[in-house]
Parts: C-alpha cells; sequence; structure tokens
C-alpha cells in the first residue's frame, strides 16, 4: 500500500502562482510513475501532470508553459507549481501515484 498525503491548496487570484506537494509513504518502491489530476465541479478528473521515475514528463495542453512538475532525489515527494493561474484552473487537484494510489485532494481556487 501506498499513502498519499497532499499539501492544502489555497485561493489565489489570476495570475498568481500556487505550489503543491505530495509526500508519498509505504511501499515507494512500487511507484514508478507520479502525477496530479484535477477535478472541478460538474467535469470529469483530468489529467494535469505527470512524472515518471526517469524523470520524464507530460502535461495536458491547458497547462503547458505554466506548471511544473518534479520530484525528489529519493521520489518520495512531487511538486506542482503553478504559475499564471487562470480561473478555470479552479478545482480539486489529486496526487497519484501509478499503479492506482491516490491522494485525499485539495482545493485550489482562482478567483479575483
Amino acid at each position: 500500500q501506498v499513502q498519499l498525503v497532499e499539501s492544502e491548496g489555497g485561493l489565489v487570484q489570476p495570475g498568481g502562482s500556487l505550489s503543491l506537494s505530495c509526500a508519498a509513504s509505504g511501499n515507494i518502491l512500487s511507484i514508478d510513475e507520479m502525477g496530479w489530476y484535477r477535478q472541478a465541479p460538474g467535469t470529469n478528473r483530468e489529467l494535469v501532470a505527470s512524472i515518471k521515475s526517469g524523470g520524464l514528463t507530460n502535461y495536458a495542453d491547458s497547462v503547458k508553459g505554466r506548471f511544473t512538475i518534479s520530484r525528489d532525489n529519493a521520489k518520495t515527494t512531487v511538486y506542482l507549481q503553478m504559475n499564471s493561474l487562470k480561473l478555470e484552473d479552479t478545482g480539486v487537484y489529486y496526487c497519484t501515484a501509478v499503479p492506482g494510489f491516490w491522494g485525499q485532494g485539495t482545493q485550489v481556487t482562482v478567483s479575483s
């Protein structure tokens, strides 16, 4: 089993920045890929960004150039740096670890 604990999200104005982190514990050797998904009210959960153990990253088109995903050397913590935030970035952000583990989610609200 793997446990994922996300940092608190928050309220930020459009154009602002926010950083999220997610710490993994438990059977971390089983983790290959980690990432972030988000879900806005009334929508499906969507991939925001992911990073493989070798460092290969993948981003949703909507966040490319604005968000950066990274992982610490021990590969137990994944970070999401979010810059130039937009209203449509609002949602609950979930950390995920492959295979099949999810964090509890953290709310990010972009609003003026």
